[in-house]
């Protein structure tokens, strides 16, 4: 039997975007891509959307200059190792994990990510529940993030975003949370195929290093269900950031845009895997409101992961 420190983990869930969470507080670790890929593994590893190292932001890098803003950093990475800029759902998850481990307590909080500075806020009781949403809170209540503005490039030079899947082609818009999105909407949501791999974006000048893709349909006033294919991972039951691209993008769509009216705009999201609320204020701040569940927690053998932890 292996003598080495086992490496502990969480498993926990955004609207079922999954995800490993493994704490590295003081930022020992350094897991290859090689490594995260094989634990995200959903037949020979613990299986999961991506997976989400806890680290004091002091302690890393690529967060030390943003130690005074946020105390911890969500180093997050794809199921396939890639590392990304943010995730919506993730950030839920990893200010419930902070709960969870007593590292904060319900109230607003700061994290910091690749994509800048996220704002949380975990609802107190029944009488605190996040903004807007669900009046249930407790440890498996909803989750506000602040995710901050979208943007919206203008087509460049070489003409508008078209999504393709199979012998079918979609006008999209560029959404942009801190990650690309390009968002298409679609009559049935079973136009987007198997979604197994990556559907075909152009130009492909206007996503250099490659997007989210979300399928939309219309359900009610100011409610929408939509699927997607995140970058690096596939198809997931949700997708935070690519909920408030669809939100975005839909209002834009409608004509709403609170930065002309001078009120806020709020969308219904339905995913596979949920529900979630995604409203956009006057001043461009857009923020999500969720669940996020820790299911479980263990002990990683090293010895299963060999000598590949760096």
């Amino acid at each position: 039997m292996s003598t080495a420190p086992r490496l502990a983990f969480l498993k926990g869930h955004g609207t079922e975007n999954d995800f490993v969470i493994v704490p590295d507080l003081d930022g020992r670790l350094e897991l290859s891509a090689a490594t995260v890929a094989r634990i995200c593994d959903r037949r020979a590893g613990i299986g999961g959307d991506g997976l989400i190292r806890v680290v004091r932001s002091s302690a890393h890098p690529e967060a030390r200059a943003m130690a005074d803003q946020a105390e911890w950093f969500m180093d997050y990475r794809n199921s396939d190792g890639s590392i990304a800029e943010m995730c919506g759902n993730g950030v839920r998850v990893f200010a419930r994990y902070l709960q969870r481990a007593g590292l904060v307590e319900a109230g607003d909080l700061a994290i910091a990510t690749r994509a800048g500075v996220r704002r949380a806020h975990i609802a107190k009781d029944a009488g605190d529940a996040a903004r807007p949403g669900e009046a249930t809170a407790g440890p498996d209540g909803p989750i506000t993030v602040v995710m901050g503005e979208a943007t919206l490039p203008e087509p460049g030079p070489e003409g508008e975003i078209t999504v393709t899947v199979g012998d079918q082609s979609w006008s999209a818009r560029n959404v942009n949370m801190g990650n690309p999105h390009a968002v298409a909407f679609v009559d049935d949501l079973a136009q987007a195929g198997d979604l197994f791999a990556a559907p075909a974006v152009r130009p492909a000048a206007a996503y250099p290093n490659g997007t989210n893709v979300e399928f939309v349909v219309d359900r009610g006033p100011r409610h929408v269900a939509m699927r997607v294919h995140e970058r690096g991972s596939g198809e997931t039951r949700s997708c935070g950031t690519g909920a408030c691209a669809v939100m975005v993008a839909a209002a834009r769509r409608d004509g709403a845009d609170p930065a002309v009216t001078g009120h806020p705009v709020t969308y219904t999201v339905d995913v596979p895997g949920g529900r979630l609320v995604i409203s956009e204020r006057p001043d461009g701040t857009v923020e999500m409101t969720g669940p996020a569940v820790i299911v479980a927690e263990g002990e990683i053998d090293p010895s299963w992961l060999g000598t590949d932890l760096g």
